[in-house]
């Protein structure tokens, strides 16, 4: 998938992005067929070779997906006057975030320190880390980076987070820090855990000589994990839990900024999340307020998880004639054995396959790789080795012989780029399974 070329790339260096074109496939790279080892990924891309010139176990993207899914967020946050700051971490690929940057993100948003120095690397001036900064090195660095340039803003939910990041930058003689005060719930991660709570946090902040309070952040996700009313509640009173603090904060004059932020929203939740919070946009005078949303998994999206929970996925959503995220990940394993009837092993499993939030779901198969595929109804994945699936079918209705190809639909981005270094990128799976980019990422 190749970085459009639409004003984007002053956000991710383009020698950076060249750079990536020129590593050599070997045999450090599982994705790579032995007879391409020494080609350069920009050489391999541009032959557009063949599926079946791949081998098995594979993980595959999907262009046409890929480009929808960039669109449809890119123009539902446009359409609603929010920013997107997308959670890089789901993909840890530079050439994405440059997808992401080119149809307006305000940034990336990642989780901690090894991830910025990748997103620094490959030039992103705007970052938000997700998180508290407590390690002395990374509190040093950020603040380097930040002197030189760059945006960085990070959370803080404790006064002694506070204290200890002053500490360090007075140790250190570093410049100071923008910081967003983090509002939590109970059962949830990170946070604190109420309204007052995180008042006391922003008034240490707004007393420190060296941290700047620019905004409110949280993430509801980790209240929920369903689309059912009930779990939709809780994240919508979280949320306006969130406004409180945030008029709270006005009221005491906490903020040190012209230009607020109101941050939260992962990829399950962010139409609750500017429902609920984009009031507070609406204000007159000063500060002005801009509400940041951080999806980041809608690039792949899935087969399971966040197709079942997505916005975009829901009736009253598609009753309005929107268009629901596409799956844009495969999963591709062969039969390699057949001790049972109805049982075949497959030779795709843990280190290979995300398994956290589902297991994979056969979708269809065929002879090998690149050839016709049939849909492959009534089968289930019943259990995930490290290095294989159990595929259990009726061999009544359905022939599975040693050497076949199955393609399986996946659950959670978040846990399937992180196996992979490099991933084909097809033009169109269905269509035309040519290969027309490698994406090279950095976990």
């Amino acid at each position: 998938m190749t970085p459009s070329t639409t004003g984007g790339l002053a956000a991710i260096e383009a020698s950076a992005l060249a750079g990536l074109g020129k590593e050599a496939l070997g045999w450090n790279h599982k994705a790579a067929p032995v007879a391409a080892y020494g080609t350069s990924t920009r050489d391999f891309a541009e032959a557009r070779h063949a599926l079946a010139e791949l081998q098995t176990p594979l993980l595959t993207l999907d262009a046409v997906a890929m480009a929808h899914n960039l669109d449809t967020m890119a123009a539902w946050c446009a359409q609603h006057g929010v920013l997107l700051a997308p959670h890089g971490k789901t993909t840890m690929a530079p050439q994405l975030w440059a997808e992401q940057l080119n149809r307006g993100a305000w940034g990336i948003t990642l989780a901690n320190f090894a991830q910025l120095r990748v997103a620094r690397k490959f030039g992103v001036q705007k970052l938000m880390l997700a998180n508290s900064l407590t390690d002395p090195h990374a509190i040093e660095w950020v603040a380097g980076e930040v002197a030189s340039g760059a945006t960085i803003l990070s959370w803080v939910d404790s006064t002694d987070t506070v204290h200890r990041l002053e500490r360090v930058l007075a140790a250190t003689n570093s410049a100071g820090l923008d910081v967003l005060v983090e509002l939590g719930g109970t059962g949830g991660r990170t946070g604190a855990r109420s309204v007052s709570a995180a008042l006391e946090v922003a008034r240490s902040v707004a007393a420190s000589p060296s941290l700047r309070l620019v905004g409110v952040s949280g993430y509801e996700g980790s209240l929920a994990h369903t689309a059912e009313a009930g779990s939709i509640a809780k994240v919508r009173a979280y949320l306006e839990d969130m406004k409180e603090l945030h008029e709270s904060l006005l009221a005491e004059a906490l903020y040190d900024s012209g230009d607020v932020i109101i941050t939260a929203g992962g990829s399950a939740y962010f139409d609750d999340v500017v429902e609920v919070l984009s009031p507070c946009m609406t204000g007159n005078g000063a500060p002005r307020v801009n509400l940041v949303i951080r999806s980041g998994a809608y690039v792949a999206h899935d087969d399971g998880f966040y197709r079942g929970i997505s916005p975009f996925s829901r009736e009253q959503f598609l009753r309005g004639g929107g268009q629901p995220f596409r799956t844009a990940m495969h999963g591709w394993a062969r039969v390699v054995s057949q001790p049972e009837p109805g049982l075949a092993i497959l030779d795709a499993g843990k280190r290979d396959l995300p398994v956290d939030e589902g297991l994979p779901i056969p979708r269809a198969i065929g002879s090998e790789l690149g050839t016709a595929m049939e849909p492959l109804e009534g089968a289930t994945i019943t259990a995930v080795n490290d290095q294989h699936c159990f595929l259990s079918f009726d061999p009544k209705t359905t022939t599975v012989k040693i050497g076949d190809v199955v393609r399986l639909g996946l659950s959670h981005p978040c846990t399937a780029f992180d196996k992979w270094t490099l991933i084909p990128v097809l033009a169109d799976t269905d269509n035309d399974p040519t290969v027309v980019d490698l994406i090279r990422t950095f976990f």
